[in-house]
């Protein structure tokens, strides 16, 4: 499909499969984000804008100054953490991402590697220190769970929540003006990072229909994409689309994902899809990050390293061996 009509409509190549070969055979034509949700008009409140925030110096910055005055502001930075199960997978897996996503340093993965490096966990640790240090609950108390953290930043107790595009029905009505920044971290040129985002949903095109069929399928993609109504419609059911001349998204959230990518920004693709035996790598980083949040010693940190890049070897030997 390259070269074709509707890949030259596409404003990114981050959702397109490849076959071994190097040949495109299918592409995304919707996708979700995640990130780090945020309440503009707390920030403002606080005495400072959204243009501060372009790295990971500039969240640091107005994170730990609303935490130093939550009391007088009335609400503070990061909502809550929990490492229960209905919370975790948040940095376990969505969070985790940022380190999948710069390890592969431009070579995108294509199956799950036996091993990685960790080489980026020092920017893991950035964001995930800034969000459980600058919150609502301690963290010695957030391996229980119990706490809200959606219903945190929608009552205003919270400028900042760890989470995805799914989340924009649920906070637009109590947060309007709610947007979503990427997982700034500190890695180098990060100002030009767009949102976590991936899909499942891709088009292609049957090479053993006739000639006429694939004629017509690629016209009827194309208007998809490109009428102004047809768009819209498809808009408003998938969430967005990552064309051209697609209509605007209403989430806000995908929204802002599809202007950072109009605005030359790199897409964080999902690597963290390619977590080995995913249930029980997660489970032993809970357990690591659980003893870290209790005593945020070197020690105990040595202890998340380990879970997050030796347990990925073995759990990747225990499915593969």
């Amino acid at each position: 499909m390259k070269g074709t009509a509707i890949a030259n409509e596409l404003n990114t190549d981050a959702y397109n499969l490849y076959d071994e070969t190097g040949k495109l055979v299918s592409i995304g034509y919707c996708y979700e984000c995640y990130g780090i949700i945020v309440n503009p008009d707390l920030i403002e409140k606080a005495g400072h804008t959204m243009d501060e925030i372009k790295n990971f110096d500039g969240l640091k910055a107005v994170a730990e100054d609303i935490h130093s005055r939550a009391g007088e502001l009335g609400f503070d930075a990061f909502s809550s953490s929990d490492m229960d199960g209905s919370s975790s997978w948040r940095f376990t897996g969505h969070m985790a991402n940022l380190e999948y996503y710069y390890e592969q340093e431009g070579n995108t993965w294509t199956e799950c590697p036996a091993t990685i490096t960790g080489k980026y966990m020092d920017n893991f640790k950035n964001l995930y220190d800034l969000c459980i240090n600058n919150s609502l609950t301690d963290p010695k108390e957030l391996a229980n769970g119990g706490h809200d953290a959606e219903n945190e930043f929608k009552t205003g107790q919270a400028a900042f929540f760890v989470n995805g595009s799914w989340e924009y029905e649920a906070v637009k009505n109590d947060v309007p003006n709610a947007t979503m920044i990427p997982y700034y971290c500190g890695v180098a040129g990060e100002e030009k990072a767009g949102l976590n985002c991936g899909t499942e949903n891709c088009w292609a095109i049957n090479s053993k229909a006739s000639e006429a069929d694939q004629k017509a399928t690629m016209d009827f993609m194309v208007w998809c994409v490109t009428d102004p109504d047809a768009s819209r419609k498809l808009v408003d059911t998938f969430g967005v689309m990552p064309y051209k001349q697609a209509a605007q998204s209403t989430n806000g959230f995908l929204a802002a994902a599809d202007k950072y990518t109009s605005d030359g920004c790199y897409v964080m693709n999902w690597a963290t899809n390619f977590q080995p035996n995913v249930d029980s790598y997660r489970a032993t980083l809970v357990s690591a990050l659980n003893q870290y949040n209790a005593d945020q010693s070197d020690a105990n940190w040595e202890t998340v390293r380990t879970a997050f890049v030796d347990g990925w070897a073995t759990e990747y030997n225990a499915v593969n061996n």
